[in-house]
């Protein structure tokens, strides 16, 4: 038999591969090969010293001879020198494939358990993000834009109605047709700012207050203090509240005269005349009570205030200094 086959089992199974001698020897011999150069390899020192020293190739297969001999193997000058070349060309060397994209793709790929649930997290982490800021910014921000002209034609109805001097309305037209123009040119700030400015007027046209006098045991109802305008005159003051029907002290924007600064505050105190002055100031001193308290009046429907008696206007905010 030219042929070494082993026979198939019966049961009508796969035959069996059949080897020729003549390739089971070529497959020995690169088998012994590759064990010649991974025996050069580990004996770097052979290497190191053979070849660095220019020694013949004959010297470093007598050296090889020895250790396989030392084993009690034997193996062919062939197969030696087959090895001897193999390691000279490093044929039996891995070498990695180039850097390409492919190659980082493919990497990726095998690497994905590593790196994917850290980048799911990540990417989940900038959706919910990108979700809640349109969510909660930009979905209402176009919402509220794109209904303000209808808001602001609301807020002039609104205050028109409430507004009995022709003087308002005319002021809440100006405000409103200057709040239309804004949108109209797309400036979001100077649109928000008219918007602001007509629900602020409606919130003072629909306020009903008397302007009272301050008369509670250790608080001051009054004062004096030189003007800064006029260092050689003195400016005289009634410290005062809002109080709505019912009783309840409303927050107002007052601007100082002073400062020039407009803060929302409870309690201001309201510049007046001498005479009005000296007349709260007798009242107090007499009987410790202030009973005719109401210095003005706010009515629905107006902006200001109107007074007892004449008032030279102006106001402070803060007169502890």
């Amino acid at each position: 038999m030219s042929d070494t086959t082993v026979p198939a089992p019966v049961g009508g199974t796969a035959p069996a591969i059949a080897i020729a001698p003549e390739e089971s020897r070529k497959l020995d011999d690169v088998m012994l090969a590759m064990d010649v150069v991974d025996t050069l390899r580990h004996r770097t020192r052979i290497v190191d010293i053979e070849l660095n020293e220019d020694a013949r190739e004959e010297q470093l297969i007598a050296r090889l001879k020895e250790i396989y001999g030392a084993q009690g193997i034997e193996v062919p000058d062939k197969i030696l020198k087959d090895g001897v070349k193999a390691l000279a060309e490093q044929r039996f060397v891995y070498k990695p494939p180039p850097d390409t994209f492919s190659v980082k793709l493919a990497t990726a790929y095998v690497t994905r358990k590593k790196w994917l649930p850290a980048a799911m997290t990540f990417t989940g982490a900038v959706a919910a993000l990108l979700i809640g800021w349109q969510v909660f910014w930009a979905i209402p921000q176009s919402n509220e834009w794109n209904a303000m002209p209808a808001e602001i034609s609301r807020l002039l109805a609104e205050g028109q109605a409430l507004a009995v001097m022709p003087t308002v309305d005319a002021q809440l037209g100006n405000i409103a047709a200057e709040a239309q123009r804004a949108v109209a040119h797309n400036d979001h700030a100077a649109a928000r700012a008219q918007v602001a400015s007509l629900r602020d007027t409606n919130e003072r046209l629909a306020q009903e207050y008397d302007v009272r006098i301050v008369s509670r045991p250790d608080e001051d109802s009054g004062f004096w203090r030189q003007s800064i305008e006029r260092p050689d005159a003195m400016n005289y003051y009634l410290v005062v509240e809002a109080v709505a029907p019912g009783g309840r002290v409303l927050m107002l924007p007052v601007t100082s005269i002073e400062t020039q600064k407009t803060e929302r505050v409870s309690m201001w105190a309201q510049r007046v005349a001498r005479e009005t002055f000296d007349k709260v100031a007798a009242e107090k001193t007499g009987s410790g009570l202030i009973t005719n308290d109401v210095l003005g009046h706010k009515a629905r429907g107006e902006l200001e205030p109107r007074f007892e008696t004449p008032v030279p206007g102006g106001a402070i905010t803060d007169w502890d200094k």
